[in-house]
């Protein structure tokens, strides 16, 4: 993301990518073989790791991360987190913040794309990609992986060797929603659906990428909110949304912003206003139909004169050709032990399965069963 005068957000920005583990999306660490010293589901806090000297409990020093006992004997330690939504990694960090003689010295990351809701049971005989090969790491710092963009991952391993703590996972990635499960009216400027934040005027007290998040927010904080202005102009962010649709509702929601909520707000699709100049309410959910259901790929919030907003809906239908481009984009990211049982599960005998998944028929190549469970017409 950036503030007024940084460059263009549409070049790729990998701050731009969303945090795919964070439990502000609904990611979770589902398994860590141990967790003595401090609790596995720290790892995907969304907040920045804290530390508080000399506060002990009944096992010592309290830290803001994963953190196993010391090995007495050969192996390692591992975690797995469910991301809360799947998608193409890009980036991985390993934050290792305020862990100085206990931090593990090398780490790995993995990553597998699964169908459904697997235990960890389920997971230990995946097929497990490598992101990150066994790597040294600092102590107390943010130990950053470029990531080869790859298959679409469902969950992520961390490994670390031998033991010791680790803050904060991170796994920065492009989300790629499951066309199966897209509703026929979605939220076209959900993150979790595939929309981002192209372009921002100003995200002084909090980053514009949390407008799109899922949820109500729970705090002022939550949202996105400018710098009080002392000129004539007005504040603005721009969505990509997760694809074309005819936009049927709009939400612009101020909860929790009291004396800080815009006055007014305007919001633009690629054909002109989707919502003419508007009053807003402090701390109030506003929801307006949009007349004639106009088709957009963008948005663009503008707020008068600046202020704060928690989250914004574009609810809609996404257009035909839109809705074969999610699938087809799934398709052809997805894994290919999970594309063969996709194939399978349409009713293909296993060997024509395999081999249809090996070849990625992509959309043209898909039984006419799965075409359904896509919502695509059989002659799209």
């Amino acid at each position: 993301m950036r503030q007024d005068g940084d460059p263009d957000m549409n070049t790729e920005d990998k701050q731009a990518w969303p945090d795919l583990a964070s439990r502000a999306l609904g990611g979770s660490v589902t398994f860590a073989n141990d967790e003595l010293f401090a609790e596995r589901e720290n790892l995907v806090k969304p907040e920045e790791p804290a530390f508080q000297p000399h506060t002990f409990g009944h096992k010592g020093q309290i830290m803001d991360g994963w953190e196993t006992r010391r090995r007495r004997e050969p192996g390692h330690d591992a975690a797995i987190v469910r991301l809360g939504c799947g998608g193409v990694v890009r980036r991985v960090v390993v934050d290792t913040s305020y862990f100085t003689g206990n931090y593990p010295p090398e780490v790995s990351v993995e990553a597998c794309g699964a169908e459904g809701y697997p235990s960890p049971a389920e997971l230990a005989g995946a097929q497990w990609t490598t992101l990150v090969p066994r790597s040294p790491v600092a102590g107390d710092a943010r130990n950053d992986f470029e990531v080869e963009p790859g298959r679409r991952a469902t969950h992520v391993r961390l490994t670390i060797y031998p033991d010791g703590g680790v803050a904060r996972l991170r796994v920065y990635g492009e989300p790629v929603p499951d066309p199966r499960l897209l509703p026929a009216t979605i939220d076209l400027a959900a993150l979790e659906n595939g929309a981002v934040v192209t372009g921002c005027s100003n995200m002084f007290y909090s980053s514009p990428a949390n407008l799109l998040l899922p949820g109500q927010a729970r705090v002022m904080g939550d949202g996105w909110e400018t710098s009080r202005r002392r000129d004539q102009a007005n504040d603005w962010v721009e969505v990509r949304l997760a694809c074309a649709g005819s936009v049927e509702v709009v939400e612009l929601d101020t909860s929790h912003f009291v004396g800080n909520a815009p006055g007014w707000a305007t919001l633009g699709g690629d054909g002109g206003d989707l919502l003419p100049r508007t009053a807003l309410q402090p701390d109030t959910r506003h929801r307006f139909a949009v007349p004639g259901g106009p088709v957009t790929g963008q948005v663009r919030l503008d707020i008068y004169p600046d202020g704060g907003m928690a989250r914004l809906r574009v609810l809609g239908r996404p257009t035909a050709e839109a809705r074969a481009g999610l699938a087809g984009r799934f398709l052809d990211v997805l894994p290919e032990p999970q594309l063969a049982g996709l194939l399978r599960a349409a009713g293909l005998p296993p060997a024509e399965a395999a081999r249809r998944a090996e070849a990625r028929p992509g959309l043209d190549g898909l039984p006419a069963a799965a075409r359904e469970r896509f919502r695509l017409s059989l002659s799209t």
